[in-house]
């Protein structure tokens, strides 16, 4: 079986959006995210709860953009912990975004939220 499954997803989508609503987020590289918010135009320090929630509401499982089985972080915070990417259109920025995120207690750790830049392929 693949990893991560339909099942998997919808549990981890479902406690990202508990960990939101409650607060538990934490960022990894702030300086990188607080870039990207100045870039897609938000505050991070007033509104990145709100935009982790409405990108949340928009995520399904069809979103996922990452490896089977899922990578694993090598930053210390979150070292070894699985890294879960997904690509949304997101209808507050007009744009797709990409977010990247592990999980760990009950807490969120953001790694990345950005306007999607997809990998181009040399010719």
């Amino acid at each position: 079986m693949k990893r991560p499954s339909h099942k998997e997803l919808f549990g981890k989508l479902r406690d990202a959006k508990a960990a939101v609503r409650n607060g538990d987020v934490f960022l990894i590289d702030q300086d990188v995210i607080a870039e990207d918010a100045i870039e897609l135009g938000y505050d991070i320090g007033s509104e990145l709860l709100e935009v982790l929630t409405e990108l949340l509401e928009e995520t399904s499982l069809n979103h996922y953009a990452g490896f089977r089985p899922p990578q694993r972080s090598y930053k210390g915070e979150i070292e070894g912990l699985e890294l879960f990417p997904f690509v949304v259109e997101s209808p507050r920025f007009k744009c797709r975004l990409y977010f990247k995120f592990a999980l760990n207690a009950g807490s969120l750790w953001l790694v990345s939220l950005h306007q999607d830049r997809p990998i181009k392929e040399s010719s």
